[in-house]
């Protein structure tokens, strides 16, 4: 064993202690998915019947709170390893969701009894829209004292040194998943070219001896060809007798969990990897979604559109509108509108400010861009200026939610893997909006573009749709 920046070891005794925010968060989810169906109830007995309740609806009344929290067990709603990880937790919800309406349709069915339908469908949506309000309170506290060092889970990898390297880097960089490296096995002869926590050999025992040594909850094996098979299994047995867990890494990443699946074949447990959807029903689906939502956004932001447009023209000469070409979806380019933010003469004065460039190397960005009007920095400054992107939507050149839209000049130096981000259409927001905007590198906010054009699903752009709001009113990376 050779130490380096070695820990401090946490003493059993505390180990348990620390855990207790485990059982801690259990109670606080159970209590709040039983105020949630409380909730639900109340206001669908209240909306659907009025003062005019009967004893039988106060009886149901009763039994679905607890129908509720079997149905979030069931759908491993109050499992540890689920604590704080949002999006498994908000899933299970809405699995309990269905799961109950289906319950108590059933159960309607088969006793004969009339249940009337306006009850449950208050109930069930308005309680699982408060548990899953109550679950968000709960993941927003728990990463609070996360990203302070607290509630973590204490992991020891096993792999090489570059699989070792890999998945420590990404779990250190989400400190509110939970997860904190303590030590690491490696091969005796590899070499760690950057301080570790603490190095151990990496056989059978020396794992077993690090996880007694450093308290672990958590062995992760970094896609290691020599810890598979029987060996594996024999680990996971003593780990299990030891209550850690243990999770395997097979070196696949930026792949979403919808679409890994593990499928029995021939006596073995094989990953499969979906491919990602490029057509069909799916896209069919997305530019419906887009088209509606759109439509009824647009007329809902009219009134901001109009201010918008007339403090425009009335603050600065030129056009209200600025169209700029941008690629959209398979190489096709389409005129993307904007409010005009910028002096009529950007353009051509953009070739003296090149030297003071404060983009990610290919865009061209600045904080202080003299060419901006006042009242363009403003606009800016909310995404106001994005807004007519709406008609773009409402044309199908565009989604709601989708890649970064790139001009001709950043398509004609895509390398071959680049152009993957195409095969879905361009968002007026999408990740590269809720995680830094102009302050992400061109790398990253690639990275992020790839990301979304393999793993994009309805659910990810309504999740990043709500992400977007907070950025616009925080104004981060916007200029």
């Amino acid at each position: 064993m050779v130490p380096d920046e070695v820990p401090a070891v946490v003493p059993r005794s505390a180990r348990f202690t620390e855990a207790r925010w485990v059982a801690k968060y259990r109670w606080a989810a159970l209590a709040g998915d039983l105020a949630a169906a409380l909730i639900g109830v109340s206001l669908a007995l209240v909306g659907r019947f009025g003062a005019q309740i009967n004893l039988g609806y106060v009886v149901l009344g009763a039994v679905l709170p607890i129908a509720w929290l079997g149905c979030v067990a069931l759908a491993r709603g109050y499992e540890s390893r689920y604590f704080g990880t949002g999006p498994e937790e908000f899933r299970s919800i809405i699995r309990a969701a269905v799961g109950l309406t289906a319950a108590v349709a059933i159960t309607s069915y088969a006793t004969k009894s009339e249940v009337a339908r306006g009850f449950v469908l208050l109930a069930v949506p308005m309680t699982c829209l408060a548990a899953m309000f109550g679950r968000w309170l709960l993941h927003r506290q728990i990463s609070w004292r996360r990203f302070a060092g607290r509630c973590m889970r204490r992991v020891l990898v096993v792999g090489r040194n570059e699989q070792v390297t890999t998945l420590r880097r990404h779990l250190e960089e989400r400190p509110a998943d939970g997860y904190v490296v303590v030590a690491t096995c490696l091969p005796r002869g590899d070499a760690f070219e950057e301080p570790e926590p603490e190095r151990l050999g990496r056989t059978e025992m020396d794992i077993l001896a690090g996880v007694d040594q450093y308290d672990v909850d958590v062995v992760a094996v970094a896609a290691d060809p020599e810890l598979t098979g029987h060996s594996l299994r024999k680990l996971s047995w003593a780990l299990e007798q030891r209550g850690v867990e243990l999770i395997v890494s097979p070196g696949i990443v930026e792949v979403a969990g919808p679409r890994i699946s593990i499928r029995p074949v021939a006596g073995l447990s094989l990953l499969h990897l979906e491919r990602p959807s490029v057509s069909g029903g799916p896209h069919l689906l997305k530019s419906i979604f887009d088209r509606v939502v759109g439509g009824l956004l647009l007329i809902a932001v009219a009134p901001i559109l109009l201010v918008a447009g007339l403090l425009v023209k009335l603050t600065s000469r030129g056009p209200v509108l600025f169209k700029q070409t941008r690629v959209g979806r398979g190489g096709e380019q389409f005129p993307m509108l904007k409010f005009r933010t910028m002096v009529v003469d950007a353009e051509a004065r953009k070739a003296e400010l090149v030297a003071l460039n404060e983009g990610n190397g290919i865009l061209f960005k600045l904080r202080d861009d003299p060419r901006v009007t006042k009242v363009g920095r403003y606009l800016r400054r909310f995404s106001i200026d994005e807004l007519p992107q709406l008609v773009n939507v409402l044309r199908g050149e565009m989604s709601l939610v989708g890649p970064r839209p790139p001009l001709p000049a950043e398509v004609a130096q895509y390398a071959i893997d680049d152009a993957r981000r195409m095969l879905v259409k361009p968002g007026l927001t999408g990740l590269w909006q809720v995680s830094g905007r102009s302050d992400l590198t061109w790398e990253e906010s690639m990275r992020l573009d790839l990301r979304y054009a393999d793993n994009w699903s309805i659910a990810l752009d309504l999740l990043i749709l709500w992400k977007t709001a907070r950025a616009v009113l925080g104004s981060d990376g916007a200029y």
